[in-house]
């Protein structure tokens, strides 16, 4: 099996699961903090905008290679085994998105780095 045909494979495997975790989060069985950590992991997953931009060099993918994994594998951990289950087989089914959170995230991408810059701004004047 080629790298590009394994690295398809697994993209797609994280697509379930961020389908599954998204499901999770609407679940009555899941507690409360786990649905907030879920919420932030799906934001943060389908934000256009992400916290470290891609154009800075190095540090600009880490954001995608370790952050967002890691967000994905504690959601997961955090999810009722009964309820991850389910989740993963109706995820098999459903390929729906709620893009309403992406917007909302990118949003507060945005306003953090709006943040970020008027304390820079702030600083240097």
């Amino acid at each position: 099996m080629s790298f590009i045909n394994k690295l398809k494979g697994k993209a797609k495997k994280l697509k379930n699961e961020i389908i599954a975790i998204s499901l999770a989060f609407n679940d009555k069985r899941t507690p409360l903090f786990t649905k907030i950590i879920i919420g932030l992991t799906i934001s943060y997953a389908l934000s256009p905008i992400d916290l470290i931009p891609d154009f800075i060099p190095i540090i600009g993918y880490l954001d995608d290679l370790i952050i967002l994994p890691l967000m994905i594998t504690l959601s997961i951990k955090l999810i009722p085994s009964e309820v991850m289950i389910d989740c993963r087989m109706r995820s098999q089914n459903e390929s729906k998105l709620n893009k309403k959170i992406g917007l909302i995230s990118a949003i507060f991408i945005i306003l953090i780095w709006i943040g970020l810059l008027g304390l820079i701004i702030f600083k240097i004047f």
